[in-house]
């Protein structure tokens, strides 16, 4: 009976760790939700935007704030709207009572620098999705691009923590790759639209995408080599709340005003993964 229940305890353990990796790590990934990159980038209004950060220390990463493009029709078929709008409400309780308040812990106890550090460390980490999808997306110089990024940042950089990468003008600005971007690249339509569980809205293309992503992301390798919960908390956890404040700002943006915020999320999400097949 011990051997039974201890194997049993260790099974659940197992389950347990991969929950939390796959939703520590869909929050992590940046670059497929509608309140990640926004809907295209523009340049930031105010001199103390011009860099993309807030000047009060607040916000480590760039994010978009051309909100009044959110109001546009959505182009993505949402059979499952009902049920999607149930799921929408629930991540909205979560973000505030939960996602809200870690948020501001993390910055609070991190300073701006050491907060870059980890988002560089973790981006730097990304290399394997965008340089994957560059190559199968026939784009070998932007491929070159990001092993280029990736081997100074990773060997001048300690490790990926200083983006030196950022002082080479050919290196700054190159457009992000994602397998979901890839299917769309190819000709595969979005499906209908979804909102996952604390990971929010995705087309049905787009969650097989993110799988794929899963399966290209350094972390996740160490998560399930380390079967163990407290790797998957250690690894994934701070590379989940490099984003938040970012993801929530964003979310914060679309809906602020929105007569119905289900529906400019919807619409952000659709312009947003358009103009990421375009690039």
């Amino acid at each position: 009976m011990k051997l039974s229940t201890s194997h049993s305890e260790k099974n659940s353990m197992k389950i347990l760790s991969s929950l939390t990796t796959i939703l520590l790590l869909g929050l992590a990934l940046p670059m497929r939700s509608a309140t990640a990159d926004g809907v295209g980038k523009k340049n930031l209004p105010s001199s103390s935007m011009a860099d993309g950060r807030k000047s009060h220390g607040k916000s480590v990463i760039p994010y978009d704030d051309s909100a009044d493009d959110y109001n546009h029709g959505a182009e993505i078929s949402d059979p499952l709207e009902p049920l999607n709008r149930v799921t929408f409400w629930a991540n909205d309780q979560i973000y505030t009572f939960l996602l809200r308040p870690l948020s501001k812990t993390y910055e609070h106890v991190l300073p701006l620098r050491a907060r870059k550090g980890v988002y560089n460390f973790f981006d730097n980490l990304e290399y394997p999705i965008r340089f994957v999808n560059d190559g199968l997306q026939l784009k070998f110089t932007r491929a070159g691009q990001e092993t280029e990024k990736f081997l100074i940042n990773t060997i001048g950089g300690v490790g990926g923590l200083v983006r030196l990468s950022d002082r080479i003008p050919s290196l700054t600005d190159v457009p992000r790759a994602d397998t979901g971007q890839t299917l769309a690249k190819w000709g595969i339509g979005h499906g209908f639209y979804l909102v996952l569980p604390v990971l929010g809205p995705r087309s049905l293309r787009d969650t097989v995408g993110l799988a794929g992503d899963y399966a290209l992301y350094p972390v996740t390798w160490v998560s399930i080599y380390f079967v163990d919960y407290s790797w998957t908390l250690a690894f994934s956890t701070p590379d989940t709340a490099r984003n938040l404040h970012e993801k929530l700002s964003s979310y914060d943006l679309i809906t602020r005003h929105a007569v119905d915020r289900y529906e400019a999320i919807r619409s952000a999400y659709s312009q947003n993964r358009r103009q990421a097949a375009q690039r």
